[in-house]
């Protein structure tokens, strides 16, 4: 079996190529390198450097003829979202179609596509979200990426095309950018690493469910190789951490003797959520397995031998 995943030298998505060639299926990696990186790439998978926004994208699939599309390529700052809403909907919205089309016209068996259970429901009505709650996004990004949730369910329903849609929490570990603007696990230890200041957006008490990357990774095989065929899933530990939490985790872990300063809170962020993943457990049989402090201590080992410029 061929899987074609996009972003497949980014943050998550290259924990999921590595655990697909590891469990024996061929890959194919489509990215722009926008945020990727080469160093990330398993040497195994056949790489484009491409944009999924491009035509050239009906040529790989002509070549390479996957079997699965695995879409983790994506504008997945909040942030960026609210101040360049046109970019985050070009990315995300016209470049998943292009996928989808090629994934129709080249008989794809089966499209696992990534979106967020972080910001499609908006400040929550009620905790944990499960998969039937009230969809209102607060930010253009949950808006973009929930729009594609759409289009799989209107290509299954008038073309056959089967999904699956992966609702992410807040996903950290080892290969997230540490001088991005989005991903507060790997700032913090970038910063406390090179001993610079931490600042905290708002007052910290802003609640996420922290999922560790393997977890995610590992929805995603299970995806495609259970019965995971046209539905929606919320990944997610159902509990809520702090960004107080993480940043005093963190600073136990590493030692970092600085107190943090507080910032202005963002635009489009929502302020408590987590999510129920009932639903992925009873149907794909998946749940995480690594707890939070565990973890934060696998991703400070790795940035302390990987990212260099902190060590």
């Amino acid at each position: 079996m061929k899987v074609l995943v996009t972003g497949g030298a980014g943050f998550i998505g290259s924990h999921v190529v590595d655990l697909f060639i590891e469990s024996g299926y061929e890959v194919v990696v489509v990215d722009n390198l926008s945020t990727g990186r080469v160093s990330n790439l398993n040497p195994k998978a056949t790489f484009y450097p491409l944009d999924i926004r491009s035509p050239q994208l009906a040529d790989v699939f002509k070549k390479e003829r996957p079997d699965i599309i695995d879409h983790h390529a994506a504008q997945m700052d909040v942030r960026r979202s609210t101040y360049e809403p046109i970019y985050d909907a070009d990315v995300n919205i016209l470049g998943s179609i292009n996928l989808i089309e090629c994934a129709k016209t080249y008989e794809v068996d089966h499209f696992v596509y990534i979106s967020t259970g972080g910001a499609v429901y908006g400040e929550p009505e009620y905790l944990p979200c499960d998969e039937e709650h009230p969809i209102k996004p607060i930010c253009q990004y949950g808006a973009s990426k929930h729009t594609v949730e759409h289009y799989l369910y209107m290509y299954n329903y008038n073309y056959g095309l089967n999904y699956t849609v992966l609702r992410y929490p807040n996903v950290y570990g080892p290969h997230q950018d540490p001088k991005g603007e989005a991903g507060v696990v790997a700032i913090f230890t970038g910063q406390m690493l090179a001993n610079e200041q931490v600042v905290i957006n708002g007052d910290g008490e802003q609640e996420r469910d922290f999922v560790y990357v393997e977890d995610c990774a590992r929805a995603n095989l299970m995806a495609v190789s259970g019965q995971g065929t046209n539905g929606i899933y919320n990944l997610g530990f159902g509990k809520p951490n702090s960004i107080n939490d993480i940043y005093m985790n963190l600073k136990d872990i590493i030692g970092y003797e600085r107190d943090a300063i507080y910032g202005p809170a963002k635009v489009g962020e929502t302020r408590k959520i987590f999510l129920d993943a009932g639903k992925a457990q009873t149907k794909l049989g998946w749940r995480p397995r690594v707890e939070l402090y565990e973890g934060l201590e696998k991703t400070v080992d790795h940035f302390k031998v990987a990212e260099k410029a902190f060590a």
